[in-house]
């Protein structure tokens, strides 16, 4: 079974290093963690992802784009807004965002 390949942006270096390693200790995940718009939309074009994880402190303006952006070239992309709360939290937005989409 192929791995889910999880995009992750975060503005916070530190903080997005560790969602990306609480992603990766799920050994069914793959995460990709990158801080600034133009490397998750560079990153998006090359790599296939089937789910997008929005952290904590993107601006408004970036999140808007960036959405904008993940469905246009992507209309079937799972994006998930995720602003902490420990690796429960983080494994059940995922494990939720995951089964809504196969029940689609």
């Amino acid at each position: 079974m192929d791995k889910i390949e999880i995009l992750i942006i975060g503005r916070n270096k530190e903080i997005a290093a560790t969602v990306e390693r609480l992603v990766n200790t799920n050994p069914s995940w793959s995460g990709t963690c990158v801080n600034e718009d133009h490397e998750a939309i560079a990153i998006f074009q090359t790599k296939k992802f089937d789910i997008v994880l929005l952290g904590g402190g993107i601006e408004e303006s970036s999140d808007v784009q960036l959405r904008t952006f993940f469905l246009n070239y992507n209309p079937t992309i799972i994006i998930i807004q995720h602003y902490g709360g420990g690796s429960g939290l983080l494994s059940n937005e995922i494990l939720e965002a995951l089964e809504k989409r196969d029940r689609s």
